[in-house]
Formats: structure tokens, sequence, C-alpha cells
């Protein structure tokens, strides 16, 4: 552009037409060449300096200009109507993919809302699951409250249980230490009573041999008189062998015959007779002698006190019963 004004400027060296010319075309060719490379912009000043040129130089120099700015103009519109046409149709791939795409995301979208639909369901019961859980977990510290409540009164029920443990344990030992004496005195006591019972025995049996030798004299006549049973010889204390080394004591033993019967005379003297068992004892003693000896027996008792039960029943039993006071004292 700066030539272009230069030429204008200098117009006047111009010296011939020929002259003139060649820079006309120089200037065409120039402004032809700015043209393509789109530099070419018409500024007032440029329009101003034209004005300043012949009228026909003048003239034919916008004629050019006009020219090359008409087909400038075309030619930028084609070339811009070619480029948005391949503009457009790379939209429209574009667009093509884009609507591919949105059509992938749509599938998808409406894959997620049916995944948030079931996350929403499965929300929905896990919250039901979890307010049963809460539910749940309220009642379970009620019962803990209730177990821990329990738990604190069994305490205090041990602590007392075990403050009156202390206290049984203390009254056993106290009990250990009476038992103990208890037990010292009892020995004492059992040592007295085996004295007193030896003493007893010693005692009974003196009643006892009183009280059968009183018999051994007594009987024979109230036998007689009473049953027809003549004593052959005396009555005495006899040990009877029924083994090798195994004797039975007959209290009142002797021999007699009743009706022109031999039979041997067995008798028991106690102090009292208050029980049935001392004349199954002595009808024991007059069977065992009367299989001894094969012969009857004469079964008689003698005592200090006598039942009426018992009475009764020695008499059923074939017994003679006599009382001490029958008994001659010596």
């Amino acid at each position: 552009m700066s030539v272009i004004i230069w030429l204008f400027k200098d117009r006047k060296k111009f010296v011939s037409k020929q002259e003139g010319e060649v820079a006309f075309w120089g200037v065409v060719l120039l402004c032809r060449k700015l043209y393509f490379c789109k530099a070419m912009p018409f500024s007032t000043r440029l329009y101003r300096l034209l004005e300043e040129l012949e009228a026909p130089l003048r003239r034919a120099l916008l004629g050019v200009m006009e020219e090359l700015e008409q087909s400038r103009l075309q030619m930028v519109t084609k070339n811009e109507f070619n480029e948005l046409k391949a503009v457009v149709h790379q939209l429209a791939e574009a667009q093509k993919k884009t609507e591919e795409r949105l059509n992938e995301l749509a599938e998808a979208q409406k894959r997620t809302e049916e995944r948030v639909n079931e996350l929403a369901e499965a929300q929905k019961r896990t919250e039901e699951r979890l307010n049963e859980l809460a539910e749940a977990q309220r009642k379970t510290e009620e019962r803990v409250n209730e177990l821990a409540e329990a738990q604190k009164k069994m305490e205090e029920r041990l602590n007392e249980l075990a403050e009156a443990q202390k206290r049984t344990e203390e009254r056993l030992s106290e009990l250990a230490e009476a038992q103990k004496r208890t037990e010292e005195e009892l020995r004492l006591l059992a040592n007295e009573h085996r004295k007193t019972r030896q003493q007893l025995g010693r005692l009974t049996h003196t009643v006892g041999y009183v009280l059968e030798d009183r018999a051994f004299k007594g009987l024979p006549p109230l036998l007689k008189e009473d049953w027809g049973l003549i004593v052959k010889g005396r009555l005495d204390r006899h040990f009877i062998e029924v083994a090798a080394d195994n004797y039975v004591e007959i209290n009142i033993f002797g021999k007699g015959e009743i009706n022109g019967k031999e039979v041997l005379i067995v008798g028991e003297g106690k102090s009292q007779l208050l029980s049935k068992k001392p004349i199954d004892d002595l009808i024991k003693k007059g069977n065992l002698v009367s299989k001894l000896f094969g012969k009857e027996v004469f079964l008689v008792a003698v005592a200090y006190l006598i039942h009426p039960k018992v009475r009764e029943y020695a008499t059923a039993k074939g017994v003679k019963l006599y009382s001490s006071s029958y008994l001659p004292l010596a």
C-alpha cells in the first residue's frame, strides 16, 4: 500500500505516456497481488490520492479497483461457502455422533433411573429394616436395663447372703466348739454309762440269780400242787452243748415226771416280763432241748413283774408263769 501511495505522490516524474502506462499496470499488478494475499484495504486516504490523478487515469484505476473488489467479494463468498459446507458436513457428522451418544446416554439414563428406582426400593426396605432394628434395639436396651437392675438386686442379695453366710460360719464355729465340748462330755457320760451298765448288769444278774435261787426251792412244791409234776433231783442252772464249743445257758433246768412220763424242766428267771420276746426265746430253748434229748419239755418262767398281756400270751403258748411273790425268800 505504501508503494501505491508513493507512486501517486511522485506521478510528475512520469515524463511520457509510456511511463505512465507502465506505472499504471504496475499498480494494477500490485493491487492484484495484494488482493490474493487479502491485504488490500481501500482507505479514505487512497481515494484522496486518486482525486489528484488525471481523470482518465483515475477512472481507469477506480474501475480496476472496483473489479478487483467485486472479484474478491465473490471469491470470498464461494470459498466461505465451501468451507461452510465442509463445516456443516463436519457438524452433521458430529451431530450424528452426538445423537448416537445422546441415545446411548438416554439408554444409560434409563438404566440409571431403573437402577435408582431399585436402589430407592432397596433404600425403602433398608429404612424399614433399620426402623425394625431400631425398635428391636430399643427393646433390647430396655431388657438390658431390666437385667442390669435385676443384676444389681441380685448382687445386693448376694452381699446380704454373703454377710449371712459369714455370720452362719461364725455361728457354726461356735457350734463346732460347743459340739466338741458336748462330744467330750458325751464321751465322759458314755464311760460313766458303760460303768453304770456294767454295774446294772451285775445288779441284774444278782437280782436274777436271787430270783432263780428262790425258784429252785419254791417251784418243786408249786409244780406238784398245780400240775402234778414231780421234780426228780434238784433244779439248777445248766449249760447245754448244742455244737462243738457252743453252749446254751438254761437258767432253770431239771428233770421231772408227770403222769408217769419223764420230762425235762426248762425255765427262765426275769425281773420283768413286759413283752412277748422273753416268752418266745424260752420256747426256742425248749424246742432245742427237746430235739437234743428227744424228750418233752415243761416250760416255766418266774418274774417280779408280769404284764397281763404277756401272761395271756404265755398261757396260750403253754408256758407256766409264776410271780416272785409265790416263791420263798430264803
